[in-house]
Formats: C-alpha cells, structure tokens, sequence
C-alpha cells in the first residue's frame, strides 16, 4: 500500500484536513470588506464524504493497477538486469575459455613446428651423409681408376721404355746403337 513512502491513508487525511481549513478560513480571506461569512453546515460533510468516495474509487480503478504494472515491471527489470548479469560471467569464462584455447594450440603448434624442425635437420643430416658416402665412394673409385690407369700407362710406357731410350741415344749418337 505504500507508494513512495506516503501512505494513501495519510494522504486522504491530509487534504482532508486541508479542505476542512480551506472552507473554514474562506470567509477570513473574501470576507475582508463584506458581510458574507461562511459557515459549515452538512454540505462540508457531503463534501468530505464525496471526496473520501473518489479517492477511494481511484484507489480501487487507478492507483491499484498502476502500481501493480509498476511492481511488475520492477520485477521483469530485475530479472533482465540479473540474466545480463549471468551472460556476462558466461561471456567471460567462454572468452578465459577461447583464449585457453588459442593458447594450448600455439603451444602445440609450437611444439610440433619444433619437432618437425628437428627432424628436418636430421633428416638434411641423413642425406647429407649419403652424398658425403656416395661422393667418398665415387672419390674412391675416380682414385683407383686413376691409379689404374697409370699403372697402364707406366706399364705400357716400360714396355717402349726400350725403344724410347734407343731411338734417343741414335738421335743424341747419330748412329744406330
């Protein structure tokens, strides 16, 4: 029944009072250079009755509704203010969540980029030592080719080694040795 802290009880009393002392002191305020003067008679209490019978009827038909519309939509706010309320603490562990997330997939991928580097490296290890290997074995075999060779060459160069030095020493003599 309260209203703003004025109760209506007290409201209705208190301009009944006001009207009670509005008719009372009428005939003091227009009454200064007259002779008319006002007396209360049974229609201040009409007048009072009439008055508590509207207030009542407007309490019934207006105040009563409208404060229960009131009270409802305190009510509906509240609850809109406290489901707000909810979606914000919702909407921050999602985003504590979200960002968790992210933060374990970089790590992850971090750790995978690592590993995906070290085996690459071993792996460049790993080929490089076949070439080294293939190159070795290639050296090797360019080097006994070689030596092959020149064994050839030294032998056939032993078996004209003869021919050579005498056909020098007939070019250096002059003669046929």
């Amino acid at each position: 029944m309260k209203n703003s802290g004025i109760n209506l009880r007290h409201y209705a009393v208190i301009t009944l009072f006001e009207a009670a002392l509005l008719v009372l002191f009428a005939g003091v305020a227009f009454g200064s250079g007259s002779s008319i003067s006002v007396i209360p008679d049974v229609s201040l209490f009409v007048q009072i009755a009439n008055f508590l019978i509207i207030i009542w009827v407007l309490n019934i038909l207006l105040y009563k509704p409208i404060r229960s519309i009131l009270i409802q939509r305190k009510e509906k706010i509240t609850g809109l203010e406290q489901n707000i309320d909810k979606l914000n603490e919702d909407t921050a562990e999602k985003d504590e969540a979200y960002m968790a997330g992210i933060k374990d997939a970089r790590a992850r991928g971090l750790n995978e980029k690592e590993a995906l580097m070290k085996e690459g490296a071993e792996e460049e290890k790993r080929i490089i030592e076949q070439i080294n290997q293939k190159a070795q074995a290639n050296l090797a075999e360019v080097r006994e080719n070689i030596k092959k060779e020149a064994q050839n060459v030294r032998e056939s160069l032993n078996k004209e080694i003869d021919t050579f030095a005498n056909a020098i020493s007939e070019k250096i003599l002059g003669r046929a040795v």
